[in-house]
């Protein structure tokens, strides 16, 4: 698959690293989806087990014919030092070298990892989805940041509106503010800002935390995962490919 060239150099320090971030933020589309999606690539990376590379792969999935139709993996050294909040610095050049290995095109790519909830909105998908220039959404196991909420309000302008709702504090209890069934969700909220939804997948399981990424809308990324997940409680395309890389991170 063809991408756009590297747009930043890798070889930076963290401090370098915090302000690309801020910098590339302010380019993240929030657009909807321009059509049906249907090919649904998702991604996961593993390290090896000296840390000194990472394995990145991407799953190709149809959510129609609910099957696998590409795949593909790049081994690259690890460059960056671990520093939460900066993970797409790791793993990002191994996934975008493994995209371009795809023969296929997807029409939405989807990361085992945040978006735009993020304390600095950049994410690794929102990273690797603005890079890549292509539709792109994180589907977490784990909260980054911000507080759960208990409704949202029809008038917020992409989200944020710090009047009209109020974080529930961070001791609330997630089951009292959402419901136990598959499908239900709030928004997650971080300084006023709604940079997310919780999502419950399965009735009776924990629920993931989804957000943009680039070129999607929060309503388009929600039911996007949704549409992606079957009986597992994450979606398909990316729980596949944690199990492709696992499969190979020892042999690539």
């Amino acid at each position: 698959m063809k991408l756009p060239r590297a747009r930043h150099r890798w070889n930076l320090t963290p401090k370098q690293a915090i302000r690309l971030q801020k910098r590339l933020a302010t380019e993240i589309e929030q657009v909807p989806l321009c059509k049906s999606s249907r090919l649904v690539a998702g991604s996961d990376a593993a390290f090896t087990p000296d840390g000194e590379h990472i394995i990145a792969g991407w799953v190709v999935w149809d959510i129609q014919a609910k099957a696998v139709v590409d795949s593909a993996l790049a081994r690259r050294p690890v460059r960056f030092p671990y520093v939460p909040g900066l993970l797409s610095f790791r793993e990002a050049p191994a996934l975008i070298a493994a995209a371009r290995k795809l023969t296929v095109e997807p029409d939405v790519f989807m990361f085992d990892g945040q978006g735009l909830a993020h304390p600095r909105r950049l994410g690794l998908a929102c990273h690797v989805g603005l890079l890549i220039d292509r539709p792109s959404l994180g589907c977490a196991k784990s909260r980054l940041c911000g507080t759960p909420a208990p409704k949202s309000p029809r008038s917020w302008p992409g989200g944020t509106n710090k009047q009209e709702v109020s974080p529930q504090p961070r001791s609330a209890l997630l089951q009292d503010i959402l419901a136990d069934t598959a499908g239900a969700s709030c928004p997650l909220i971080h300084n006023g800002e709604r940079i997310g939804r919780i999502l419950r997948t399965r009735e009776g399981v924990k629920p993931i935390y989804v957000s943009i990424g680039h070129k999607i809308t929060l309503k388009d990324a929600t039911r996007l995962t949704l549409r992606c997940c079957t009986k597992y409680r994450l979606p398909e395309p990316t729980r596949l490919a944690h199990q492709f890389v696992t499969r190979h991170r020892h042999t690539v």
